[in-house]
């Protein structure tokens, strides 16, 4: 890897990804192949927000590959809580691991905090921003159900707060992908990213009506409406439960469309889906380990 940090998916390249995914192939593969690699290495988890799958697959990575795992704990019980500054929490963590992963609430918080380290440091999700390992195993999800190139792919729900699909947008302009991004009006990409798409090359085509593009998918990638991060109550309370995907609507899909979702979901895809072949959500989720298996392996010297 050509990077000490990965703190947005913005930063990588069509070679890093495939350098990633590539590995992460050969380690579902045959995971047993790298036990032993990383023996001895700690692996230090600072999460300032809740996390089931994120930290949950950090933690398999790293002891498959033979090390061991350092975590902060909740921030309550955490130096956090009397006062001390993220700068200060990364700096003191550095010392006990050889590479941490970060999640925290504030948008730029793991590129500031990656200034005051030498180890590397992993973007976890940082607020509404950049969440670069979902976006990679997104990616991985992606090639092995429909691959990553001439392909169609729906991005739907809450595109304005959702940080997985920031990241996954950006990623995706390294490959040829036909990109739709399907969502109330209220929560339309950002103006930035969108700007940022079309700098990119990326031609950035915005539908209200799900059924009217659903035919027309190979990938449907679908978000939940983020609660905590809307500022209104209210505003959340208007758009809530606005879309949804069911066995029915999927009848007008072709019949190998990829459902996927970064999970946790609430009702946007209903519980049908998950008896259709169609459904890739907890086959998604459970490929966050063979990523990140490889994305620490990389990071930690186990191309050379």
């Amino acid at each position: 890897m050509r990077h000490d940090h990965i703190t947005s998916a913005r930063q990588l390249s069509r070679e890093d990804i495939e350098a990633v995914l590539d590995r992460a192939s050969e380690l579902a593969a045959d995971p047993s192949a790298v036990a032993n690699r990383h023996e001895g290495a700690l692996l230090g988890l600072l999460f300032f927000e809740p996390s089931t799958r994120t930290k949950m697959s950090f933690s398999a990575a790293m002891k498959r590959l033979g090390g061991d795992i350092v975590d902060m704990g909740p921030v309550d019980s955490s130096s956090v809580k009397k006062g001390e500054s993220l700068a200060d929490t990364v700096r003191v963590v550095e010392g006990y691991a050889d590479a941490l992963v970060l999640r925290h609430p504030s948008e730029g918080a793991a590129e500031m905090a990656s200034e005051f380290v030498d180890v590397p440091l992993i973007n976890a999700g940082d607020g509404a921003g950049q969440h670069p390992t979902q976006t990679l195993l997104d990616l991985y999800t992606i090639r092995e159900n429909a691959g990553l190139d001439d392909v169609s792919i729906g991005i739907m729900g809450d595109l304005k707060y959702g940080r997985t699909v920031h990241s996954l947008a950006h990623a995706l302009t390294n490959f040829d992908v036909s990109q739709h991004f399907i969502s109330p009006e209220s929560l339309q990409l950002p103006r930035k990213v969108r700007y940022d798409l079309h700098q990119e090359g990326s031609e950035v085509k915005e539908h209200t009506d799900p059924e009217a593009i659903l035919p027309s998918l190979d990938v449907l990638y679908v978000t939940r409406i983020q609660r905590e991060r809307f500022p209104d109550e209210s505003e959340y309370r208007k758009v809530a439960g606005e879309y949804q995907i069911d066995a029915e609507s999927l009848s007008v899909a072709k019949d190998d469309l990829a459902v996927m979702h970064p999970l946790p979901r609430v009702d946007e895809i209903a519980y049908d889906v998950d008896e259709t072949a169609n459904a890739n959500y907890f086959e998604q989720a459970h490929n966050g380990v063979p990523v990140r298996m490889a994305l620490l392996d990389l990071l930690l010297g186990g191309d050379q």
